[in-house]
């Protein structure tokens, strides 16, 4: 562990990064006490300028809502909706690529046939579509993302699978009469957390933009305060009141920068031999 942490800890974006994202985390879980409030509740006048008022620090939105308030309680729909669509993701991602890679010949051609189906259908349309079929809600959103998503992690597994599986401790697994299961979940799916970790952590970014983006257009769950549903809000009237969809755009942009740096950080700890040839 100390090992793991004296190889992250030399990247300096990755500790950035961290801060960052423990500064979101933070600021999502103690948002029901810095503001008793419903971030749904007007509060005062519309179209407050920020710094102007030391109760409402970042001003007010169109129908007078904290907006500071709206990106606080806003953090954990994003960070919720980008960890759960990534579990979701690994969950489908990870049986199909480890299947694909073990058996090879025609399960391989098959299940990689279904997962370029997917590909070849941009992530974000097809995301749309499926809210919309679905009616936009939180569960639909996280849904549709995890369809979208899981694709590259069936690749990834299959690759990894594929180089494991003619190792000298897989064939004495096989040797010894355990069965494919047995072999797949205990002999080589550990020896490919790495990789998925990592994987997992820019996941977790693309879909923070992703649910932004629904909302944005008018597609997220219009019961529930996200960041892309205030920048969706202050759209129309970015020009008197510039402030609204600044805010939590900055918000998303310092997220998803703080995932990405991170995830670079972990593939430099996890993969002490590639960090090295890559200076």
């Amino acid at each position: 562990m100390k090992d793991f942490w004296k190889r992250f800890s030399q990247n300096r974006g990755a500790v950035v990064g961290l801060v960052i994202l423990l500064l979101v985390v933070i600021v999502s879980i103690v948002a029901p006490f810095l503001y008793t409030k419903s971030p749904w509740a007007m509060v005062q006048r519309p179209f407050i300028p920020p710094f102007t008022m030391d109760a409402f620090l970042l001003g007010t939105d169109p129908m007078g809502r904290d907006l500071a308030a709206g990106l606080a309680y806003g953090a954990r729909v994003s960070l919720l909706v980008g960890l759960v669509s990534t579990v979701v993701s690994l969950l489908i991602g990870i049986p199909i690529g480890a299947i694909a890679g073990y058996f090879g010949g025609w399960v391989d051609d098959v299940l990689m046939r279904f997962t370029e189906f997917f590909q070849s259908v941009p992530s974000f349309a097809l995301a749309v579509v499926l809210v919309a079929i679905f009616q936009p809600s939180i569960y639909s959103i996280v849904i549709s993302i995890a369809i979208v998503s899981w694709p590259p992690v069936a690749r990834l597994l299959r690759g990894e699978v594929m180089s494991l599986r003619s190792r000298e401790f897989v064939e004495a697994a096989v040797l010894s009469g355990q069965r494919h299961s047995t072999i797949i979940w205990r002999q080589i799916l550990p020896n490919t957390l790495s990789p998925i970790i990592v994987l997992a952590s820019m996941m977790v970014a693309a879909a923070i933009l992703i649910e932004s983006s629904l909302s944005f257009l008018g597609l997220g769950d219009r019961n529930i305060m996200s960041w892309g549903y205030i920048i969706g809000a202050g759209r129309t009237v970015i020009r008197q009141a510039w402030w609204v969809s600044f805010f939590p755009g900055l918000a998303i942009l310092l997220t998803v920068l703080a995932l990405n740096l991170v995830g670079e950080g972990l593939n430099d700890a996890l993969n002490p031999r590639l960090a090295r040839k890559g200076k």
